[in-house]
């Protein structure tokens, strides 16, 4: 069964944003400058929290040319006979970077770079002598290998990117760092979706669940509602996507469930209103899957009128591929409510 479109929100990468805070002191004034992003103009951005893992909101990224030759010029000054953990640290940065530049571009190469950084670090610590420090960089490699693992659609990377969230875990338990331990259950949740979606295997998908429940046991609402949000979304997307795959109505409740869970906190907290309109539109989406499963006339029409109401009100938060999907749910739940009135009248 061809599984739905369905957009999940991507909370912010706070690694990617120490690495540009801490590399500032590389650069001259003018060009550390550029690093702000300009706030002068208040103007909605509706692709914010959809762009992937490395999306930037405190810093502009028109620096991440300048701090990757910054970066790369201090390793070059350094010799590898004096590796150390500055050299390490520096390579966390580095590699943070070139993945944030792979994204922006779309670019394996970049992405492979950034690994063979994180790589280079784990040369240094260990996760015996510098348990912290190891941890960090397993969820880098596993953040950069999973963004790799989605532009090239290919499972390698995935399965990289698992087992090192799996060993981050081994540190970051969620007694001592409950952050880290609820960012990295997020993270590996979007692996495994990723993963299970490519295997088309429901195994993998089921682990994902698991992993984002997880997660939304260190997660509350005040201190944070994105977090929170992408965590209910994000698990109700797969549970979605599960729920076609087995044909699975449960799921699919389930699913609807969790998304109107992402829907009132990302209300209740005032997040971007594109945020919300997100999660209706996956909430939407699923009941209309349950609809055309169930043959439900009633549910069918409720979803026409829904999505009538959020391509009438609310395109200036849609962005233009989810206007469209949006367009042609409508049509798909009007089209069976006019098939199952015609088989009642028969």
């Amino acid at each position: 069964m061809k599984l739905s479109t369905n957009y999940i929100i991507y909370p912010e990468n706070k690694a990617l944003e120490r690495a540009i805070a801490n590399s500032l002191g590389l650069l001259s004034e003018e060009v550390a400058a550029a690093a702000m992003p300009d706030r002068q103009v208040a103007v909605a951005d509706n692709f914010r929290y959809t762009r992937g893992n490395y999306e930037q909101h405190r810093f502009s990224s028109r620096i991440f040319e300048s701090l990757r030759e910054a970066l790369e010029a201090s390793l070059n000054d350094t010799p590898a006979s004096e590796a150390g953990r500055d050299r390490a640290e520096t390579q966390n940065k580095l590699g943070n970077i070139l993945a944030a530049m792979g994204q922006q571009r779309r670019d394996a190469a970049l992405f492979e770079k950034a690994i063979q950084c994180f790589g280079n670090a784990l040369e240094e610590f260990k996760q015996e002598d510098s348990p912290l420090e190891w941890a960090a960089t397993q969820y880098n490699l596993g953040t950069a290998n999973q963004a790799l693992g989605r532009l090239l659609e290919t499972t390698n990377p995935l399965k990289i990117a698992v087992d090192a969230y799996t060993d981050a875990l081994l540190v970051w338990t969620r007694a001592e760092y409950p952050e880290d331990w609820m960012n990295a259950m997020h993270q590996l949740g979007a692996t495994l979706h990723t993963y299970g979606k490519l295997l088309k295997g429901n195994r993998q998908l089921q682990k994902s669940v698991v992993a984002y429940k997880n997660a939304l046991a260190a997660l509350d609402a005040d201190d944070y509602a994105l977090e929170l949000t992408a965590t209910h979304n994000n698990r109700a997307v797969v549970l979605h996507h599960l729920g076609e795959s087995e044909e699975n109505s449960d799921r699919l409740k389930e699913a609807v469930n969790s998304y109107e869970k992402a829907l009132t906190v990302s209300m209740e907290q005032q997040l971007p209103i594109h945020v919300s309109v997100i999660c209706r539109v996956n909430k939407a989406t699923a009941q209309n899957v349950l609809a055309q499963m169930t043959n439900d006339a009633a549910l069918a029409e409720e979803i026409a009128d829904e999505f009538e109401v959020i391509t009438e009100c609310f395109p200036h938060a849609l962005q233009p591929l989810c206007l469209k999907h949006c367009q042609e749910q409508l049509k798909l739940a009007q089209s069976q409510l006019t098939a199952l009135s015609s088989q009642s009248e028969v």
